[in-house]
Parts: structure tokens; C-alpha cells; sequence
């Protein structure tokens, strides 16, 4: 009962702040816990929806290239400016912190409800997009080591 009670006001929260992605996934979430059949996706979904979201993300980023709006040429012209360096390193950094935080859910499986909760304030209240949980672990990941507070089980 109290996980109906904490999707609805999830829900709730975000019919308020009309965020459509939060709304159509929690949506999504309640339907699949209302029928017992497909109950057991649930446990898919949370095992490898990441994965397809990322998946999903990294054919959208590729269409430009595959309609040819982006080639060889502008990766050389990025490539001259500071900007595009920036862009890499930060590309990179996101890789390394995300098999980072990957390894500290995996370590630590608690930590995904803050990074929930943090993720949907930050969704509702701060117009932001759930794109990042994953990052984010790998940003509490590196912050919890500089202050030598990885938990251990």
C-alpha cells in the first residue's frame, strides 16, 4: 500500500509541475503494478531500463549523423574549438563517473532512493530532465570517496 501511496503523489507532483516524461513514466509504472500479470516486468524494467533508455538516447543522438545533418566535417570543425574540447572531456568524465556510480548502486542498492528523490526534485521543481541518475551516482560516488564515506557491506 505504501509504495500506491508513493507513486500517486509522485503523480500527483508531477501533474502539478506538468512534466510530461515523469507523468507518462509513473503512469506507465502504476499500470504494469495494477495488472498481476505483468508484475514481473517490473523487476525487467528496474533491471535493465537504463540500459534501454540509454539505448533509446543513443539512436536519437545518431539520426543526425544518419540523415547526414552532421558529418565528418563538423566533427573537424568542433574539433577546433575550445568548446568541442570541453565537450569531450566532459563526455569522458560522464562515461567514468557513470561506471562509477554504477558500481556504488550495485555496492550500495539504498542509495537509488535518494538518487530518486533527488532526481525528481530536481525533474519537478528545477524544470530539469531524468536523464541522469547514473551520473549522479557517479557524482556520490566521487564525493563520498573525497570524503572517504563509500558504504561498505
Amino acid at each position: 500500500m505504501e509504495s500506491w501511496a508513493f507513486l500517486t503523489a509522485i503523480l500527483a507532483i508531477a501533474a502539478v509541475a506538468k512534466n510530461k516524461a515523469l507523468l507518462i513514466g509513473v503512469g506507465f509504472v502504476m499500470v504494469i503494478k495494477l495488472i498481476p500479470a505483468f508484475q514481473p516486468l517490473l523487476k525487467t524494467i528496474q533491471a535493465q531500463g537504463i540500459n534501454w533508455g540509454v539505448t533509446i538516447i543513443s539512436a536519437a543522438i545518431m539520426v543526425p549523423i544518419a540523415t547526414g545533418e552532421i558529418g565528418f566535417k563538423e566533427l573537424v570543425q568542433v574539433v577546433k574549438s575550445p568548446a568541442g574540447w570541453i565537450a569531450i572531456a566532459m563526455g569522458i568524465l560522464v562515461a567514468v563517473l557513470s561506471s562509477k556510480g554504477v558500481g556504488l548502486l550495485a555496492q550500495s542498492p539504498e542509495m537509488t532512493v535518494a538518487l530518486v528523490f533527488g532526481t525528481i526534485v530536481g525533474v519537478v521543481f528545477l524544470k530539469g530532465i531524468a536523464a541522469g541518475p547514473v551520473i549522479a551516482s557517479g557524482m556520490t560516488y566521487v564525493i563520498l570517496t573525497v570524503f572517504n564515506l563509500v558504504p561498505t557491506h
